[in-house]
């Protein structure tokens, strides 16, 4: 059962990761050829020695920092406002829902790009703007997931905890959240990819550090492979903090509907 177990491992291992390797192959082999020209594609070789050379200087660990601090606390503030909205947009106080509904799927249809100027007025061009766009996009995937997840608690369930007596704040802590979790955290990774992905944009707006700052700063001065490199350490990123939020997702929802059942 092991050996079989570590060989299906080993085959799904090799077809996620073939492609990948087949297509880096590829694309080495263009820029060694002269297919592709290296005065818009930087090879994979060069994209690695670039990395390498970040790394040994620092400054990749000193803009991961800004830029990851920029990310973590816009994406904290949405979470905190976010999550409460979603619970009693979801149906759990009907007046708000009736009220605030409608405003809050206007909001959300907005497209942050059309609200650079909006902030740059409301905030200026330091930190505050930056961490506001990022709160921005970060706040509506959890929201609307967590008014999701509310909507599709068993309302056998609720008739249940409610005719033993549980209250409100008991039955929401005993059955909606556990309930709901699943929504919960799919916002929540939505939101975390977002939210970083949303740094390039956000970052071009007066900043001097940050990994959207390095791309942008290179493509004005024209050196493609640190924009080659700032955009592959953001995807790495990106990939990690998505792994990050399925590993703790497996953990948190069998714990969560565990405790329902």
């Amino acid at each position: 059962m092991t050996l079989d177990r570590t060989r299906d491992a080993l085959t799904q291992l090799f077809y996620r990761g073939g492609s990948i390797v087949l297509f880096v192959l590829l694309w080495q082999l263009a820029c060694s050829a002269g297919l592709a020209p290296e005065t818009f594609v930087a090879s994979p070789v060069v994209i690695v020695e670039t990395l390498w050379s970040y790394i040994l200087d620092g400054s990749l660990y000193r803009h991961s920092v800004v830029s990851l601090s920029r990310a973590f606390y816009g994406f904290i503030l949405a979470v905190a406002v976010a999550v409460p909205l979603g619970f009693m947009l979801g149906g759990w106080f009907k007046s708000f829902e009736r009220i605030m509904g409608p405003l809050l799927t206007f909001l959300g249809q907005f497209n942050p790009f059309a609200l650079f100027s909006v902030f740059l007025l409301l905030f200026g061009i330091g930190e505050v703007s930056k961490v506001a766009m990022i709160f921005w996009v970060a706040i509506w995937p959890v929201l609307f997931n967590a008014a999701l997840g509310v909507r599709t608690v068993d309302p056998l369930h609720v008739k249940l905890a409610r005719s033993m007596g549980m209250g409100r704040i008991r039955l929401l802590w005993k059955i909606v959240i556990p309930s709901s979790a699943s929504f919960l955290f799919s916002g929540l990774r939505l939101a975390a990819a977002t939210a970083f992905f949303m740094l390039i944009p956000a970052e071009m707006m007066g900043a001097s550090r940050g990994l959207g700052w390095l791309i942008i700063n290179a493509q004005v001065n024209y050196q493609i492979p640190k924009l080659y490199t700032g955009t592959l350490v953001i995807v790495v990123f990106g990939l990690l903090i998505d792994l990050l939020f399925k590993l703790l997702e497996k953990k948190v929802v069998v714990w969560k509907e565990a405790k329902v059942l």
